[in-house]
């Protein structure tokens, strides 16, 4: 009897099944034998492995044929939870939440960069959208528990690999699409057309939830499978952004739906989260709820390691975002100047093996639009950090003079903390509360948000 699913020997355990996808960097046939000694019953090969001690099933694509064999062993868990489906370059996590919470923990499950969760439980994901063998045993756990619903971020690297092609989503939307991930795709038509392969596997009788003032509204339109509905701020939209006013710690909106206005206090700050929070409200009420049913829940809202402006009782201010594209970074440093600071001290890095052509974009968006910056590592991986940040200030080196490279992030967190004065705003960005940092060689615990408040308490002591 089968127990589970595996595709990294190191994890096999007695009983599973092992299938020798191919990897990244790594051809999981090369490592059948260790599957076996850990206890594998079962093989699934593409290419030839000899003779074996277990059974050995022979397919001819194991990355294709990976998701359909779990979506079977985990008895079709994504047919039996109405699927949401999000995908964006930027404020994917924050929309997944938004749903969740309009939605409630006990009925829906999340996955997404900021892990899995449903009802009082929270925890870790390998990836924002995770391979099939985990992404199927996730969704089984909402169904186990009661859930009828499930919210998931669905990156362009997920349907890229494969990972989403056996799933149908009852719900697909998308907040916004600028330029990632080219190093994955290679240019930015193929990660066009990998974030549009989200509305090309909606239901028929789904629905698709479109931001009309993107730029490429009328591309994910075409793609759509299901009944379009739009959000945005023109009169023709589905959801209208009436009028919003922005506040330190909440944001008012005045919203029409069906030709019924309805304001909303949300605890979410800055103009990007009034799209993030119509794209959520706009994918709930597909699902047949009213605005009076989620009204309540709007309050509830709140979003681990985006805009968390951290409780440090100073007389400057410490904020921990995720923001990572020049698009997000930007309108996050917009945002940030509308309030009542002195100056804002942004602490940010790249990550290695990703794309470096966005470097150079970030130090010029960072310098242009934070009062000072420092430039450190971000998940580094197998390059030099130092190469990395010298790639990030490549444009800058004759034209500003408000930027620093400390390569140690720890370091940085610290210098930055160390000078700020009072009313200035210190911005922790690229992580939000990611619990991790990828070296060369190792993974080891690292959390932005832990070591903000730590680099508060070493100033005191030293005051």
């Amino acid at each position: 009897m089968v127990k589970n699913i595996k595709i990294n020997s190191r994890e096999v355990e007695e009983g599973d099944l092992f299938i020798c996808t191919m990897g990244v960097t790594a051809d999981r046939h090369d490592f059948v034998d260790d599957a076996i000694q850990r206890g594998a019953s079962c093989l699934v090969v593409s290419r030839e492995v000899g003779e074996k001690s277990v059974p050995v099933i022979h397919v001819l694509d194991t990355n294709k044929e990976l998701p359909y064999l779990c979506q079977r062993f985990y008895d079709y868990p994504d047919q039996k939870l109405k699927m949401i489906g999000v995908t964006g370059t930027d404020g994917k996590t924050s929309t997944t939440t938004i749903i969740q919470t309009l939605l409630g923990k006990e009925k829906c499950g999340y996955i997404g960069t900021n892990g899995r969760s449903y009802g009082d439980k929270l925890l870790d994901n390998p990836n924002t959208t995770p391979d099939a063998h985990n992404l199927y045993r996730y969704l089984k756990e909402f169904v186990d528990y009661g859930c009828s619903y499930a919210s998931m971020e669905a990156s362009s690297e997920a349907f890229f690999r494969g990972r989403l092609q056996a799933m149908e989503y009852d719900i697909s939307a998308y907040t916004n699409i600028t330029s990632e991930h080219l190093n994955i795709h290679g240019s930015f038509e193929n990660y066009l057309n990998s974030k549009l392969m989200l509305f090309r596997q909606t239901k028929e009788d789904g629905y698709c939830i479109l931001n009309h003032d993107d730029p490429y509204f009328e591309q994910a339109k075409e793609a759509s499978r299901g009944h379009v509905l739009t959000y945005g701020m023109g009169e023709d939209n589905d959801l209208r952004i009436v009028s919003f006013q922005l506040f330190p710690n909440h944001t008012d909106i005045q919203f029409s739906y069906q030709k019924e206005e309805f304001s909303v206090s949300s605890p979410l700050m800055g103009d990007f989260n009034v799209y993030n929070l119509a794209c959520g409200l706009l994918c709930v009420f597909a699902l047949g709820f009213s605005y009076q049913d989620v009204l309540p829940f709007i309050s509830q809202i709140k979003i681990r390691g985006r805009l968390e402006l951290l409780d440090t009782n100073t007389p400057y201010y410490v904020m921990v975002d995720y923001a990572h594209t020049p698009n997000g970074i930007s309108k996050l440093l917009n945002f940030v100047h509308t309030l009542d600071i002195r100056r804002s001290i942004a602490v940010i890095g790249q990550a290695g093996e990703r794309d470096y052509l966005k470097r150079p974009k970030v130090g010029n968006v960072v310098v242009e639009n934070a009062s000072y910056a420092i430039f450190t590592y971000e998940d580094p991986r197998s390059e030099d950090p130092y190469q990395i940040c010298q790639d990030i200030v490549a444009e800058l080196k004759d034209s500003h003079d408000n930027y620093e490279i400390v390569v140690d992030r720890r370091e940085a967190i610290q210098k930055a903390i160390d000078m700020a004065e009072e009313k200035d705003m210190v911005l922790i960005l690229g992580k939000g509360n990611e619990i991790y940092q990828k070296l060369k060689d190792e993974t080891i615990y690292f959390n932005d948000i832990e070591e903000a408040y730590q680099a508060v308490m070493n100033r005191e002591k030293r005051s």
